[in-house]
């Protein structure tokens, strides 16, 4: 009995653990130099998911990497950006997906988010994955001006639901 609710209880921690958001490459648009860096990756640092963040500055890019089987909030990481005076370019998160069908207008959920496939082939995504940002404030004005002329194909897409992110698999 001992050994069924152990291998019970570890078969829930893997499910758990299989789906989770690891880190993310966020492009910061509008630095100019090393202080504007330094402001972007103080206001990332605190936010309490986030475990370490490791800055590019030649590129304008932060790596952010969250602690294991904590929750993460996207929106936060778009909030500090523009709280340092910047905005996001881009933000591609890393995910640990486990067999996740990934097709035009099909979805997953994850901590109460909902994550919407746009632009992608289909494709069953397994282990570590980068998915793109979509939305608008998480990708440069002119990709997002492409895409909403794309919204009768993607419906749920321009709106402003905090609770929906649309993503490509990349």
């Amino acid at each position: 009995m001992k050994k069924l609710l152990t291998i019970a209880l570890l078969l829930c921690i893997t499910t758990i653990a299989n789906s989770q958001i690891i880190r993310a490459e966020l492009t910061a648009t509008g630095l100019t130099c090393s202080m504007c860096s330094k402001a972007t990756y103080n206001q990332l640092i605190s936010i309490p998911e986030v475990e370490k963040v490791e800055p590019d500055l030649n590129n304008t890019t932060f790596i952010i990497h969250f602690k294991s089987n904590t929750p993460v909030t996207i929106s936060n990481l778009k909030k500090k950006v523009e709280d340092a005076g910047f905005a996001v370019g881009e933000l591609i998160v890393l995910f640990k997906l486990d067999n996740q069908f990934a097709e035009n207008n099909t979805s997953f959920v994850l901590d109460n988010i909902t994550y919407k496939f746009m632009d992608t082939k289909s494709n069953t995504l397994n282990g570590e994955v980068k998915l793109k940002i979509l939305d608008k404030g998480y990708i440069v004005d002119k990709e997002y001006k492409k895409l909403a002329n794309m919204s009768n194909q993607y419906p749920s897409y321009g709106g402003n639901n905090n609770n929906i992110y649309h993503i490509k698999a990349l």
